[in-house]
């Protein structure tokens, strides 16, 4: 098993898709608003329009990672991305995370793009553990990740400075068992509610 088949999923609000070249300018608007800066931690290297037509034109290519565009059902507008990375293939394990431009935001869109991409890691890929790093101030990503059946399993106290103020990071991961009770949904689960499928799902592998 590895990410070189890049899938399309289809929910009831947002398609996520493969990236192409074309998408860097949509993504250098995204990647530049104040929110999404404020939440991302410091690139490795400066980000120019060059850079993200590099980077978003290779991501088709890459059998170590899932990189896909989540965009708007109705109108097929550029959103934002969810990634898988960090691979490690004996523990059957990666990292998760995702970035939602303004236009996405407030709808709903993130928690189906969260719930698509890591249903798609454990129910065709055969993860085991899907986990992620996200800044204890950024309380809207929490919210999704703690909706979408993401378990807190630690803090990282003061691990960065940011606008002068040291910051903390959550530790967060959902495990194979787990989501094959509740499937992205742990509310509807505890209260005793038919836990829907993937929501919309239709997966078209490319």
């Amino acid at each position: 098993m590895d990410f070189s088949v890049k899938p399309l999923l289809t929910g009831d609000k947002a398609v996520l898709r493969p990236f192409t070249e074309a998408d860097a300018e949509r993504m250098w608007e995204i990647v530049n608003d104040p929110e999404v800066t404020r939440f991302t931690g410091s690139p490795p290297r400066e980000l120019t329009p060059q850079v993200l037509r590099d980077w978003y034109g290779t991501r088709g290519a890459r059998p170590d990672r899932l990189d896909l565009a989540v965009t708007d059902l109705a109108d097929g507008e550029l959103l934002g991305e969810v990634v898988l990375y960090d691979w490690e293939p004996e523990n059957r394990s990666c990292t998760f995370r995702t970035l939602i431009g303004p236009r996405g935001r407030g709808r709903g869109v993130g928690t189906e793009a969260t719930r698509l991409i890591v249903g798609h890691a454990f129910e065709e890929l055969g993860l085991h553990r899907v986990q992620l790093e996200a800044y204890a101030h950024n309380h809207r990503a929490l919210r999704v990740y703690e909706k979408t059946g993401f378990v807190r399993e630690g803090v990282r106290r003061e691990v960065e400075r940011r606008d002068g103020v040291w910051v903390d990071e959550v530790l967060m991961a959902v495990l194979d068992h787990e989501w094959a009770v509740h499937r992205g949904h742990p509310a509807a689960h505890r209260h005793g509610d038919s836990v829907p499928g993937r929501p919309g799902a239709a997966v078209t592998a490319r």
